[in-house]
């Protein structure tokens, strides 16, 4: 279906048949009164979820193309996640890192076997998969590369997202997620996106890593030049530097490949993965790489409490087997061209440039017609679910499910929105 006629379902509190009915307006008025401030969402609020579509909790649906920044890569409700959900929740969920369980050999097994490469360090948001990848970056620089104690740098670039921590944020050119959070963490250099000299150039005796994302995300689905991290590669190479690629967002089917590096060849030395890796359904994250740069954290040196508990595990290793046996990589390369084909249309006729690649697009917005957060609410109004960024840039991250119909049904009406801003409706 592709509209938001309602399903006639009751709308209660929480999905409690005893319940009382509360409505999007009562939802909205409480949030706003009892939460912090730290999101400006949408006036839409969700009750349930299948495959590529949701909800609201008075029965309208919505075609779902943000898909959870990517967390919810394999659609709502996916049958097969829930099914190792289930059966994992009956057995057991948290024994902590202080005992091994059955579920934690077969998770890091797989996904290491899935990227080529031999170790992996579960954690479980993206922030910590980040925030653990400078970890390691700055411990093998001091210990095998012989970098002065407490001089470790990292080259980041410009435009870039890793997560919200105190570290993280120091390295942020946005302002909103920069400034006011200080003082900041010294020990990065940042350079523009895309410029593989500007890399070169920054490189001295204290460089530990570069950090990167294969394809900028928040920033609006930058896809870098062709050339440029095999230039990162060969230049890391060089001067023995680590190349560790983020890929919470980027991984695990949203460009059609596993990992985003693939399109261009190019293998890092570590992969941060996030988002997707939990299926949906709860946090899980890694750092993936090969001993002789994972094995420089030794016991007590780094974990997480719930890090690598039994149910992350089931969750993680469900993906990996999804990936390596479902539909889902080959479902966002055969829509590929459908998303790529149908943005470009837009450029001229109220955007002013779209970018994609895999199921993952970034559309400017003219910002003469509207700022992205109304081109968003013109949407949610038609049905369709997408998320702004940086003012004028919409993004589209559709679940890996959704259906070729489903995804032409989503370009029309954003094609309807920009011609009724045209035409000053």
């Amino acid at each position: 279906m592709s509209d938001t006629r309602s399903l006639g379902h009751e709308a209660v509190n929480g999905g409690d048949p005893a319940g009382p009915v509360i409505s999007t307006t009562q939802h909205i008025g409480l949030a706003e009164t009892h939460s912090a401030h730290n999101y400006a969402p949408l006036p839409v609020v969700i009750a349930e979820g299948e495959g590529a579509w949701v909800t609201d909790v008075e029965g309208r649906r919505y075609l779902d193309c943000l898909a959870g920044y990517s967390a919810m890569n394999f659609g709502h409700r996916n049958p097969d996640l829930l099914a190792a959900a289930h059966r994992q929740i009956d057995r057991v969920t948290l024994t902590s890192r202080a005992f091994y369980n059955d579920q934690f050999a077969p998770f890091v097994t797989s996904l290491a076997q899935l990227v080529g490469k031999e170790q992996v360090l579960p954690m479980n948001t993206g922030a910590e998969a980040v925030e653990t990848g400078i970890k390691v970056a700055r411990k093998w620089a001091y210990e095998v590369k012989g970098v002065a104690a407490e001089q470790a740098t990292i080259i980041v670039a410009g435009g870039n997202f890793h997560g919200r921590t105190t570290t993280i944020i120091s390295f942020s050119e946005d302002p909103e997620a920069h400034d006011g959070f200080g003082p900041y963490t010294p020990g990065f250099r940042i350079v523009p996106y895309g410029d593989a000299d500007a890399i070169a150039g920054a490189i001295d005796e204290t460089t530990a890593a570069v950090l990167i994302e294969p394809v900028q995300g928040e920033a609006g689905v930058i896809v870098p030049p062709p050339d440029y991290l095999p230039r990162v590669r060969e230049i890391c190479d060089r001067e023995r530097v680590l190349f560790i690629a983020d890929e919470v967002q980027s991984g695990l089917g949203r460009t059609g490949t596993v990992r985003a590096c693939e399109h261009t060849g190019v293998i890092p030395d570590l992969y941060l993965f996030g988002k997707a890796l939990g299926g949906g359904i709860l946090p899980v994250s890694a750092v993936v790489g090969d001993a002789e740069v994972l094995g420089v954290i030794k016991p007590g040196q780094h974990g997480s409490t719930f890090g690598g508990n039994p149910l992350a595990c089931a969750m993680g290793r469900t993906v990996v087997r999804m990936l390596e046996e479902g539909p889902y990589l080959e479902n966002a390369r055969s829509l590929a061209e459908v998303l790529r084909a149908g943005v470009r249309e837009f450029v001229g006729n109220g955007v002013v440039a779209a970018r994609s690649i895999g199921l993952w697009a970034g559309i400017d917005v003219d910002e003469s017609l509207a700022t992205g957060r109304e081109l968003c609410e013109r949407l949610a109004a038609r049905g369709v679910l997408v998320k702004d960024t940086h003012g004028s840039t919409i993004r589209l991250s559709p679940p890996l499910v959704i259906s070729a119909d489903d995804l032409a049904w989503a370009l029309e009406q954003i094609g309807a929105v920009l011609a009724d801003l045209r035409a000053g409706r």
